[in-house]
């Protein structure tokens, strides 16, 4: 399995010479000749950054929102796929976005909306609408519930890779979600985690819930600021990717 970022806050080392960043989410997975979209930041940098590191994204199977914030689901808008990909969604997603978006995604992709566990490739599942089983993980955005907050999971011989896009669910309750229809612990998880130095509780508690899960890999990038990836880094030795960086994992 190789992840690549297209798109994140920041432009890594690797990707410094040729790739622009701006702050949103954008990533390119590659898994036995399967080949994802997942979110599209907030332009075309995506777009452009693909191109300058030689990824051709027409040979995108699926497409996938985590959700229907401007950082993570505008640049869709600047697509130039060739034929119509298929683009897994929740449904709320189509409801949020301003009509003429809305109405330019429902044109130009075969939506497949759902709010239960999908598996859209053998061992690839989106997992729809999260439930919310912990305190500590409010969820909500200004008075929204984000029930269109969702993430993809592999299910590998190592168990199950979680990749997110902002975890307003709670990344802690994807990950409960993501064990629960997998059937696998949890190998890796990759995304955006949503952890703020103003909310200490959720901190302290996402880094308990990952030293009892003990995943392999902890890759927190985008919504994390910077206190929080150094807890992060001085528990787990974690390591910052960004734009341009590409995470490896054994399928």
């Amino acid at each position: 399995m190789k992840i690549t970022i297209l798109c994140e806050n920041q432009t890594g080392y690797k990707g410094s010479k040729v790739c622009l960043s701006e702050w949103g989410l954008s990533l390119f997975i590659e898994i036995n000749g399967l080949n994802l979209l997942f979110d599209t930041g907030h332009t075309d940098v995506y777009k452009r950054n693909a191109e300058r590191l030689g990824i051709i994204l027409d040979k995108v199977d699926f497409v996938i929102l985590s959700h229907h914030h401007w950082d993570h689901a505008d640049g869709l808008q600047a697509h130039n796929f060739k034929s119509k990909k298929k683009l897994i969604i929740h449904p709320e997603i189509l409801t949020k976005l301003l009509a003429k978006e809305s109405e330019k995604i429902k044109n130009d992709f075969k939506i497949v909306a759902s709010v239960n566990p999908l598996e859209f490739f053998h061992n690839a599942y989106y997992l729809g609408e999260i439930p919310r089983q912990n305190t500590f993980e409010n969820g909500a955005v200004e008075n929204d519930l984000m029930r269109d907050d969702s993430a993809i999971v592999i299910k590998t011989k190592n168990g199950a890779v979680v990749i997110t896009g902002c975890s307003h669910s709670g990344i802690c309750n994807i990950c409960e979600y993501a064990k629960k229809v997998t059937g696998k612990k949890i190998y890796a998880v990759i995304g955006g985690f949503h952890l703020f130095e103003d909310n200490q509780e959720a901190i302290a508690e996402t880094i308990e819930y990952f030293k009892t899960e003990k995943p392999k890999f902890l890759y927190p990038m985008h919504c994390v600021d910077f206190p929080t990836l150094a807890k992060f880094h001085e528990v787990f030795g974690i390591k910052k990717m960004s734009t341009g960086d590409v995470i490896e994992l054994e399928d």
